[in-house]
């Protein structure tokens, strides 16, 4: 058997019942060994790489859909399609499955849909075929009463489906529908009604094919008017015939086209409008109507697009000045119309529509068509170039970048001639159109402001090898746009108030802050330059004065987004401004009510005070420490307060710095492979400790001068011969075990010079609550480190502690000695503990 090879689409259904794309390819039939049969075998026309292999199963019902379709399902949420270039193709491929099912090619469905009973199978074997009763007037009760009773049963629904369809039996009762509305027979129309209405649920595209042919849509729309449930019937023909206009703004001379949107135009509005609500069990038996308009959508899209003629004049029009401004906002609405329908369509269609249109001049063109005065077409322009942006923004920078460029090209010719230049670059019409919104709720304003925040998220920004989006743009945008977005802001804030404070301005201005602040947290010098050469921090913070909260926690928010960067250049502008006094002020002002403004601003300081920025600190209590002294329902400035405090008291005692550097970084001497975590701990816990000014140091000990501090020290040098003596004597004594003892170093344990005892580890657990060491224990700073048999084993005779030293370390002993020098008691004890 000869394969043929055919241009196909190859769908498959996803779980929202919508057609996913996945690639285009030829089609061959032809037996695979793998999966030991016929099968049908889709190869990618880009790189031949296989997009479909699927085995024509003989129990598969396969169904061919409008002469170009083949759908069939391969488990039971895995439906597939196979739609065809030419009918020719579908025509042959359809002959290669009816022959390996051995059906006659003449049908449009190969199997019978079997889903019941095995006695409902059986009651169903006895009769062939369903038999329709014959279509009269006074037969229309029993017909509605069949279609009805068909619908719970698949097979029943498909010898209905066949009846109808083999018998001509809808044009039928279509003129039994004119004959009843003659006849002003309302209760034969309620019954069409029903009749229809079942139809429609028998999910077949054959019928629908008839349907919704231009001899029968009409009629089929005028059946549903008859809605038993409603006491009056609907108008539906009267408002597609009279109020419904099709307007061809650009003439098409394609009739195929011209029919194919008037179809769908009116299916969409069967199922939008004139179909009652679906239940829950019915949902499904409409998914061949959802697939009826969309694959005619597709094929609206696709025709257009492949006729250069129409969209050349469709842009030319557009562009032109001599088109005059009603025919120009039907244009727009077209093109606006014709964006939303490829919102249908698959990824890679949606990639050639638009690089179409972007070939055509879309972007040019809308920046025309944004110049004008009329509202409404720029209302539907702004909705195109979401589009545009949505889909690509690279696309749209790209495009804005090079206008500027040539700007400044013609620019630079138009100085030489004393000549202003007043283009308006594309961007900037953005946000002119974004500050001018009309609209009291900024409707328009908030689509335009959250299109300008996706142009200049560094999220989506690419980056090659030879250039950076990102910086190009940023830069750009900062040189060219940034003065247009930040004007109503610097205008409305000259005063120590705004200027403009009613609702409107205020909305305009909270926009302009929100995109504000989401540049200050994803851009980096751009922004900072930009905020601290134009003083910008200072003119937002005019804005705490306003009279509406939400404005005032704006301009809030912008500034503790740019504290929490933490950045010193920011901060010694700040301090540098004196910017805290417009947030103290509104603190102040807000007086003891508990609400956001309140909560936001406690946030700020509380959030100074736990990241410790030290400039930050001391400027907020040297500069407003008698302002805020009395606030004492949070300790978030009398914690301010300390922190300053400490700070000082480290600059005014750099030797108690000296001290702090010596606690921290001499370490006992031991095996840096043993180093245990509870040693790390206690190190670090020590000098946290001693840095927030809590458990380690009292606020009596604070005072003490240099000498006190020294002092235990000094105390302890007069101990060292002492302790020298007795270690030498013990690391004399020999013979552990037969074998070369390890020397030992040992210390007094004596209850006057340290706070160990004589307790063995396993009556008192370093850890334990009234263990020497524990950190619950007065006058021990951390706890003492486990003793494990791979590190020290700790022997207590006589009062000695000792901790075994390894034999490598014997030549180290001397450095030790010198280095402990430096250690003041109580920290020595720790260690020979």
């Amino acid at each position: 058997m000869t394969d043929t090879r055919r241009r196909v689409k190859v769908y498959t259904l996803n779980e929202d019942r919508q057609w996913d794309d996945r690639g285009t390819g030829h089609v061959s039939s032809g037996y695979v060994e793998r999966l030991k049969g016929m099968s049908l075998l889709v190869r990618a026309e880009s790189d031949g790489s296989l997009l479909l292999e699927s085995k024509i199963n003989p129990n598969t019902a396969y169904q061919k859909q409008q002469d170009t379709l083949i759908v069939w399902s391969e488990a039971e949420n895995y439906d597939l399609a196979l739609s065809f270039q030419e009918k020719a193709g579908c025509d042959e491929i359809w002959e290669k499955i009816c022959q390996v099912q051995g059906k006659d090619p003449s049908v449009d469905i190969t199997q019978d849909l079997v889903d019941e009973s095995e006695e409902e199978r059986f009651d169903d074997m006895s009769s062939p075929g369903l038999e329709l009763p014959s279509c009269e007037l006074s037969r229309l009760e029993e017909i509605a009463e069949l279609v009805a009773s068909s619908l719970p049963s698949p097979l029943r629904r498909e010898k209905l489906a066949l009846a109808l369809e083999n018998e001509g039996y809808i044009k039928k009762l279509l003129e039994l529908f004119h004959v009843c509305e003659d006849l002003e027979n309302i209760e034969g129309l309620h019954h069409l009604y029903e009749i229809i209405k079942g139809i429609f649920l028998l999910n077949r595209t054959a019928l629908f094919e008839v349907m919704f042919s231009e001899e029968c849509i009409m009629d089929v729309i005028g059946c549903l008017e008859y809605d038993p449930a409603l006491s009056q019937p609907r108008k539906h023909r009267e408002f597609l015939t009279k109020t419904a206009k099709f307007k061809e703004v650009i003439p098409i001379s394609d009739p195929e086209l011209k029919q194919k949107i008037h179809q769908t135009y009116r299916v969409q509005y069967i199922q939008d409008m004139v179909l009652p609500t679906p239940s829950v069990f019915e949902e499904n038996m409409l998914s061949t109507l959802h697939s009826f308009i969309f694959f005619n959508k597709v094929e609206i899209v696709g025709m257009l697009q492949e006729d250069e003629k129409f969209l050349t004049d469709l842009f030319a029009q557009l562009t032109d000045e001599a088109t005059d401004e009603e025919k120009r906002q039907e244009l727009v609405n077209f093109l606006k119309e014709f964006c939303a329908f490829s919102q249908t369509l698959q990824p890679q269609n949606r990639d050639a529509f638009f690089k179409t249109l972007s070939n055509m001049g879309i972007l040019p063109a809308l920046e025309v068509i944004l110049g004008m005065d009329d509202t409404q077409v720029r209302s539907a322009a702004t909705d195109i170039f979401s589009y545009l942006v949505e889909y690509n923004p690279s696309m749209v920078r790209e495009f804005v970048m090079q206008e500027a460029q040539q700007n400044d090209d013609v620019s630079k010719k138009l100085t030489e001639q004393k000549i202003t230049n007043k283009d308006i670059l594309l961007i900037n019409l953005i946000i002119e159109h974004m500050i001018c919104d009309t609209d009291p709720e900024l409707g328009g304003a908030v689509q335009l402001m959250g299109l300008l925040r996706t142009l200049v998220d560094p999220e989506n920004m690419l980056a090659t090898a030879n250039k950076t989006e990102k910086t190009e743009f940023l830069g750009f945008f900062y040189k060219h746009c940034m003065h247009v977005l930040t004007a109503p802001l610097l205008a409305n804030t000259t005063e120590e108030k705004p200027s403009k404070d009613d609702f409107q301005t205020a909305q305009l201005l909270a926009l302009v802050l929100e995109l504000l602040t989401f540049c200050v947290e994803h851009h980096t010098y751009h922004i900072k330059n930009y905020i601290i050469n134009k003083d910008i921090l200072r003119r937002v913070l005019v804005l705490m004065a306003s009279k509406h909260a939400f404005l005032a926690l704006c301009a809030l928010r912008f500034k503790r987004k740019i504290i929490g960067l933490k950045d010193e250049f920011y901060n010694r502008y700040i301090m540098k401004s004196f910017l805290f006094e417009p947030v103290v002020k509104a603190f102040l002002n807000n007086g003891s009510r508990y609400n956001l403004m309140n909560s936001a601003i406690i946030e700020m300081f509380e959030f100074i005070r736990v990241e410790d920025i030290k400039s930050l600190t001391a400027h907020v209590i040297e500069n407003y420490w008698k302002a805020l002294e009395d606030v004492d329902y949070v300790q978030t400035f009398k914690g301010l307060k300390l922190r300053f405090e400490q700070q000082r008291e480290r600059q005014d005692n750099p030797k108690l710095d000296s001290m702090r550097s010596i606690l921290r970084n001499h370490r006992y001497r031991r095996d840096a492979r043993t180093l245990e975590d509870e040693e790390e701990m206690w190190f670090n816990t020590d000098e946290d400790d001693m840095e927030d000014g809590e458990a380690v140091v009292s606020p009596s000990d604070k005072t003490k001068n240099d000498d006190d501090i020294m002092d235990p020290i000094s105390k302890f040098m007069e101990r060292k011969k002492l302790k020298e003596s007795e270690e030498k004597e013990v690391l004399l004594k020999t013979n552990l075990s037969g074998r070369q003892s390890p020397s030992f170093k040992l210390s007094l344990s004596s209850g006057t010079k340290t706070s160990l005892t004589s307790q063995s580890p396993a009556t008192s657990l370093p850890g334990s609550p009234g263990s020497p060491g524990s950190p619950g224990s007065p006058g021990s700073p951390g706890s003492v480190p486990k003793s494990t048999s791979q590190t020290a084993a700790i022997t207590t005779k006589g009062g000695l502690v000792g901790l075994v030293d390894y034999p490598d370390d014997d030549e180290d002993d001397d450095e030790d000695e010198d280095k402990e020098d430096t250690l003041p008691l109580s920290k020595k004890a720790k260690f020979e503990s």
